[in-house]
C-alpha cells in the first residue's frame, strides 16, 4: 500500500474504536461546552502509535494530550495533524456526525488528507494535485448556484465573542441558499462541501486540526477556501474559514 492507503486504513481502525467505545467519561476543556473524552484520548494515542510506526520521522499536532501547539519545528519535513473526534459533543450525545481526520502537513503545506465517517462507512481522501476521492471514487463540487444549494456553518462554540457574528452572517446567508444546516464537526461540514451536498461553509473560528485534512480534501474538489476575509489559510494555528463551492462565482457581498 501507498502513504495514502496506509492513513486510510489506520483511520478505519479508529473509526472502530469510536463505534465500539462504551458511553465515555466526560471532561472539560477551556471555553463553553467544549469536552475530551476518554476515547477522544485513546484514539489519538492510537493513531500516534500506528502513524508512527508508518512515518517515524513525522512530528505530530493532535488536539488531545497537550500537543496542540504548533511549532515552528513542524514547519519544514512532515507533520501530522490530528482530530482524533471531530464532533466530540456530537459523540457523547450519539447525535452523529462525529469523524476521525488525519491531515499531513510537507513542508508546512497540505499533503495528505483523511476523514473517516465510521457510522456511514465513508472515507474521504485526498493528496495535493491528485484530486478528492470518497471511498475511491473521484468527487467535486456542486456548479449548482448557491441559491439552488445548502449551506452550512459552524457557530465556534467555544468562543463566545463570536455568536454574534456568527448569527448575523448565518441571518444574510440564510435568503441567499436553499437552507442552512449545521452538524457540529467542521471537517465534516468541508466534505459536505466537497463532496456536493452543500456549495457553502462558514465559520468564525477553527483550529488546525479542524481543516489541515479538509480544507485539502476541498480544494482538490474544486472548492475556494479562505477566511472569511478571503486570506488564504495558514496551516499553523486557528482562523476563520470560508469553504465555496464550485458554482459560486462570486463570494457573497455579507463576505466582504
Amino acid at each position: 500500500m501507498n502513504l495514502q492507503e496506509q492513513i486510510i486504513e489506520i483511520a478505519k481502525e479508529a473509526g472502530t474504536i469510536m463505534t465500539t467505545a462504551k458511553r465515555p467519561k466526560i471532561m472539560e476543556k477551556s471555553g463553553h461546552a467544549n469536552f475530551c473524552t476518554e476515547t477522544d484520548e485513546k484514539v489519538q494515542r492510537f493513531l500516534i502509535e500506528r502513524l508512527t510506526e508508518v512515518m517515524p520521522e513525522a512530528a505530530f499536532l493532535g488536539e488531545e494530550d497537550g500537543q496542540d501547539v504548533f511549532t515552528a519545528k513542524m514547519s519544514s519535513g512532515y507533520c501530522f495533524v490530528l482530530d482524533p473526534i471531530d464532533g466530540t459533543s456530537n459523540f457523547i450525545y450519539a447525535y452523529r456526525p462525529s469523524v476521525v481526520s488525519i491531515g499531513l502537513l510537507k513542508d508546512g503545506k497540505p499533503h495528505i488528507g483523511v476523514i473517516y465517517n465510521p457510522y456511514d462507512d465513508m472515507v474521504f481522501s485526498a493528496k495535493a494535485g491528485e484530486g478528492a476521492y470518497l471511498n475511491g471514487e473521484k468527487i467535486m463540487s456542486t456548479e449548482a448556484p448557491l441559491s439552488d444549494s445548502l449551506a452550512v456553518f459552524g457557530t465556534a462554540p467555544y468562543y463566545t465573542e463570536l455568536q454574534d457574528k456568527t448569527f448575523e452572517l448565518a441571518k444574510k446567508v440564510l435568503p441567499l441558499c436553499v437552507d442552512l444546516r449545521r452538524s457540529g464537526s467542521a471537517a465534516w461540514d468541508m466534505c459536505c462541501v466537497a463532496m456536493g451536498t452543500a456549495a457553502l461553509y462558514f465559520e468564525m473560528r477553527v483550529q488546525l486540526w479542524d481543516y489541515a485534512a479538509a480544507a485539502l480534501i476541498a480544494t482538490e474538489a474544486g472548492c475556494r477556501i479562505t477566511d472569511i476575509e478571503g486570506k488564504p489559510l495558514s496551516y499553523t494555528g486557528p482562523t476563520s474559514a470560508l469553504c465555496m463551492a464550485r458554482g459560486i462565482k462570486e463570494v457573497p457581498e455579507c463576505f466582504k
